[in-house]
């Protein structure tokens, strides 16, 4: 199971921009407040806008930039109100695609004090002639196609409050002068390719607030930070850190928020005594190399709201003083080895995710009513055993539930109603549950996924889905259930994903409309009898080509204003036989429109409207009682990947225009009464020589299987044989039947590898051996 960390729930970043962009309409409103009239520019600085705009052949986007106007009323300008200078050029998102030029007509503007280029599909490399804007509070370059290094004389800026260059592909060091900027408050220098340390010259930057490196490929280990006093929002997220953990970093009293994501730390998670004013909201150290347990000092973060420690190597149980966090609301903890109980107490946050740890129990139930306000409930993967407590019953505002792969046994509590009216997502796959599936699907509108597979549910399926309208996958595979085809199942008009696999499902397999089925498995039941010739001709979502979207397997989940597709945290597993192999598909999208009838009692002819399945990828229908000739439809499934018709009794030439099925990659026609030549293409010639066997008249192997290496028993006859078969002849006619008879059965006995040229030797002279029989 893989857990996805959640990345920090809102973008510092983006609230800084738009901080300093209020910021900076506040001063442009002052401006036009101070002098309503117009500030008549200076005419040097309208000429040096003009050569700016003819550099990018912006006409069009800025058609008011023209001499017949001031240009302090140009789009994107603001001037001082005594002198008439140009001091800020804002253009965010106006595509100028094209670099700056060390010559520009912008260099021209020395009176700057903002600059924004936000998003304007800038390319090249940034001009060491920025450095020249001494009077700059403002520069962002931020969302663009820059490259090269960031220049040295940006640490020229001395008055700059606010550098952004997010979302570019700068390489190299970030530049020790980047330690001058001493007014510094917002450095935002992530999602670039920058490399080498951060610069010790940062202690420098002691009015530094936000500071926003993550997703670079900066290593080695973190500078002592502690002397930065006015840090609150501290992300190296996505590089390459290593060393302890940096214990120095948190003795800064002005922290909220502290992402060490997707590094090398390791060692323990260590802090130094909590200040009760703490300020921290947000720690996330998920996907590092931290072991030990987690320190109750934790809990002295009263004002926590978010804690992410997934993928490290964390042990022992959770501590009982993590209780204390009223304001926690999400807590990771996935892919870890913690033990002993899951407190009762996460019921009242909003997102527990404890996957793949070894958790074995349930805390008891606390005698105070907490708030159960759980959304996300993720307990996949750990060693609980017996019932379900009572408290899950008491999630009534519980959206996703995943509690798969874990000893739980008993039945599913009919009390679940109570949750279903939220439930989108209800995932019980692979515990011990027995008895029946309870029938508490009547209000059940919003949910999506049902996965109950591989537990030992009897009886029959609840009828009450019937009301479930937005369900898109339902997975009852192995369980006991005893039942008939659910073929009222066709009126759900999102249903994608229907598996029904290795139950007791008994029965003919009525026909039915699915317009929206992706992907049915059946096999391995105990269907019988024949499919219409019409069969398929409805399942019109693997007859046309859809919109590309993997959404069905699990609902998208708002996460903090973000939202976030659950799939990266759970995927409800489908099994398709694939070269011979179960291969579970960790997401189950277009790509995987499948069919599998294998292993009932299905007979008659294969449907020719299978063939109106244009986006099939995968067909089984081995294991049953097929007849009659493979449908030459099937060479119009031209996206099918593996084709599975063995262990049928289906006769007839294998069609030629199954060699034109470039995307297959496997396929299997063992076990039939196939005959004939096997096509000759790229596909065929690929497979194994066991995809072929048990088929006594088929012929044209020697390439696949080998000339001395035939699993298949027969072959077409060889050259120097056909000269025995006329010898035979000769020798019945001249002989009589009694002669013949012992040659030949002689001949079969020593000679099986060619029994089918004897065959036909046999059924050409039967007449002629009753002739000379009788005469």
């Amino acid at each position: 199971m893989a857990m996805m960390i959640p990345s920090q729930s809102y973008s510092y970043s983006s609230i800084v921009i738009s901080l300093y962009y209020f910021l900076f309409l506040i001063s442009f409103l002052l401006h036009t407040l101070a002098s309503p009239t117009l500030h008549h520019c200076h005419h040097s600085q309208r000429d040096a806008l003009l050569q700016f705009k003819n550099e990018f052949h912006l006409d069009a986007a800025l058609h008011s930039w023209n001499k017949s106007r001031d240009c302090c009323s140009w789009k994107g300008i603001t001037c001082d109100a005594k002198s008439g200078k140009v001091n800020s050029l804002y253009l965010d998102t106006i595509s100028l695609n094209n670099s700056l030029k060390p010559n520009s007509g912008l260099f021209k503007l020395h009176h700057l004090d903002s600059l924004s280029l936000r998003n304007c599909s800038l390319h090249g490399e940034i001009p060491s002639s920025l450095g020249n804007f001494l009077q700059l509070t403002l520069l962002d370059l931020s969302h663009n196609n820059l490259l090269g290094q960031i220049p040295l004389s940006i640490g020229n800026l001395s008055s700059l409050i606010v550098l952004d260059l997010w979302g570019n592909n700068l390489v190299g060091q970030v530049p020790v002068s980047l330690g001058n900027l001493t007014q510094l408050r917002y450095l935002i220098l992530s999602h670039n390719k920058l490399s080498g340390n951060i610069p010790v010259s940062f202690a420098n930057l002691t009015k530094l607030c936000e500071l926003y490196l993550q997703n670079n490929s900066l290593g080695s280990t973190l500078p002592d930070m502690s002397g930065l006093h006015n840090l609150e929002y501290f992300d190296v997220s996505e590089n390459s850190f290593i060393g302890p953990f940096p214990t120095s970093l948190f003795t800064i009293p002005s922290l909220i928020s502290v992402n060490l994501e997707r590094n090398h730390f390791k060692g323990a998670i260590k802090f130094r005594n909590v200040s009760s004013s703490s300020r921290f909201q947000f720690l996330n150290f998920a996907q590092n190399n931290l072991d030990g347990p987690i320190p109750e000092l934790i809990s002295q973060y009263h004002n926590l709201e978010e804690l992410h420690l997934s993928y490290n190597n964390l042990n022992g149980s959770i501590p009982k003083s993590l209780s204390k966090l009223f304001k926690l609301e999400y807590f990771c903890l996935t892919n870890n080895n913690m033990e002993g109980e899951v407190p009762s107490w996460i019921r009242r946050l909003t997102m527990v995710a404890f996957s793949n740890n070894s958790f074995n129990s349930f805390g008891p139930s606390s005698q105070v009513l907490d708030k159960t306000q759980v959304k996300w409930l993720d307990l996949s993967s750990n060693a609980l055993q017996g019932p379900l407590p009572r408290w899950i019953c008491k999630l009534t505002s519980v959206e996703i539930l995943i509690l798969s792969n874990n000893l739980l046994n008993g039945s599913i509590p009919p009390c679940l109603k109570n949750s279903t009216t939220s439930l989108t997502d209800l995932v019980l796959r692979n515990n011990s549950f027995s008895g029946t599936l309870p029938d508490i699907f009547n209000n059940a509108t919003k949910l999506i996924s049902l996965d109950v597979s591989r537990n030992q549910l009897e009886g029959e399926l609840p009828k009450s889905l019937i009301h479930c309208t937005r369900l898109q996958l339902l997975n009852v595979r192995s369980n006991r259930i005893k039942d008939t085809f659910p073929f009222w199942l066709g009126s759900l008009p999102s249903l994608h994903v229907l598996i029904l696999r290795s139950n007791k499902f008994h029965g003919p397999h009525v026909s039915t409309k699915f317009q929206s089925l992706r992907v049915i498995d059946v096999s391995h039941n105990d269907f019988t009898g024949t499919l219409p010739t019409f069969y398929f001709s409805e399942w019109l979502e693997m007859t046309t080509v859809g919109v590309e979207d993997d959404s069905f397997m699990i609902s998208d989940v708002p996460y903090m204003g973000k939202v976030l597709n659950a799939t990266a945290l759970y995927i409800s597993s489908m099994e398709i036989v694939n070269k011979g192999v179960e291969m579970e598909f960790k997401r189950i999208n277009q790509d995987y429109k499948t069919v599998d009838f294998s292993g009932n009692s299905f007979c008659g002819n294969i449907p020719e409207s299978i063939g109106l399945l244009k986006e099939l990828r995968h067909l089984n229908l081995s294991g049953n009682a097929f007849t009659g000739n493979i449908p030459q439809s099937l060479g119009d499934l031209t996206k099918l990947e593996s084709l599975d018709l063995s262990k049928n009794q289906l006769s007839g030439q294998i069609p030629q225009n199954l060699g034109g099925l470039s995307f297959v990659s496997t396929m299997n026609f063992s076990h039939n009464l196939l005959e004939g030549p096997v096509p000759r293409s790229t596909q065929f010639q690929g497979q194994s020589c066991s995809s072929f066997m048990d088929n006594l008249r088929l012929y044209g192997l020697e390439d696949i299987c080998g000339e001395t290496h035939v699993k298949n028993p027969v072959l077409e006859v060889p050259a120097e044989k056909e000269e025995q078969v006329v010898n035979w002849i000769a020798a019945v006619i001249a002989y009589g039947p009694g002669v013949f008879c012992g040659f030949v059965i002689g001949h079969i006995l020593t000679s099986r590898k060619h029994k089918i040229a004897i065959y036909d030797v046999i059924s050409e002279l039967f007449p002629v051996m009753i002739y000379v029989f009788l005469k």
